[in-house]
């Protein structure tokens, strides 16, 4: 009890100290683009009703939530066949270098000319950028797989699906999961620009009418709700990785318990 008491604390302590820090910084401040801490917080309830939440916030994250599904699922899958398989490696590591240097934003006004202005634009954009961390640690992750542990595998005859569920995704998780903890953020980011362009709802579209409205207030509520949909987002993250991962973290804790 006093254990998990001290992690509330040091995980309150420097939220609490910025917030602290920004609210006496912009206590005076007359500056029309840096309103004070007070006034944001007091515009706040007025402009995320449940009616805006419904109408911008949800389908913000259901954008998100479908763009981020297809690039684990396409990111994992790609990534194991790369990773396995050596020819296949060689013949596409040059390719997927220079897709993935390539940004995601430059690609939207490419994607718009294929998929529309709708809602399949906005969660491609998401997918094409989230899928290559994923893919690229699945890569890793698969070639890191223990020699002895695929050659026990192979004496005891479990072969195809089998062993890419029990011996090569098992082993290759903690990677998998890194990449996707990168891929979460990046498709936040991703989200926000997506309905930037030719958009009628979302996060995005809203702080930028805010913005051209000059609703400076009301647009720094809509940073204040990324900030915390990205937050909240960790946490269930982190949650579910804490009970995919639960052996991994339990031979990492007795690894650091023996002498």
């Amino acid at each position: 009890m006093r254990r998990a008491l001290l992690r509330l604390v040091v995980a309150v302590a420097l939220p609490a100290l910025l917030v602290t820090v920004w609210w006496v910084a912009s206590a005076g401040s007359t500056d029309v683009y840096w309103p004070p801490l007070r006034t944001i917080l007091e515009a706040f309830p007025d402009v995320w009703t449940a009616q805006r939440l419904r109408g911008d916030v949800l389908p913000s994250v259901l954008r998100l939530a479908g763009g981020y599904a297809l690039a684990a699922v396409a990111g994992v899958a790609l990534g194991t066949v790369i990773g396995s398989y050596r020819r296949v490696r060689a013949v596409c590591e040059p390719v997927l270098e220079f897709l993935r240097a390539v940004p995601p934003p430059v690609l939207v006004p490419v994607i718009m000319l294929f998929a529309g202005i709708g809602d399949t634009m906005k969660v491609t954009v998401i997918a094409a950028g989230c899928v290559w961390p994923v893919l690229l640690n699945t890569v890793e992750g698969v070639r890191a797989v223990d020699p002895v542990m695929a050659e026990t595998a192979r004496s005891y005859g479990i072969t195809g699906a089998a062993r890419i569920r029990n011996l090569v995704l098992r082993s290759a998780s903690p990677q998998i999961f890194a990449g996707l903890r990168q891929a979460l953020s990046i498709g936040i980011i991703l989200m926000v620009i997506s309905e930037m362009f030719a958009a009628s709802n979302g996060l995005g579209f809203t702080i930028v009418q805010f913005q051209r409205g000059f609703a400076i207030p009301d647009m720094w509520t809509g940073i204040l709700v990324l900030g915390l949909l990205g937050f909240l987002l960790s946490v269930v993250f982190q949650w579910v990785e804490r009970r995919v991962l639960g052996w991994y973290h339990g031979l990492r804790a007795s690894a650091r318990r023996s002498p």
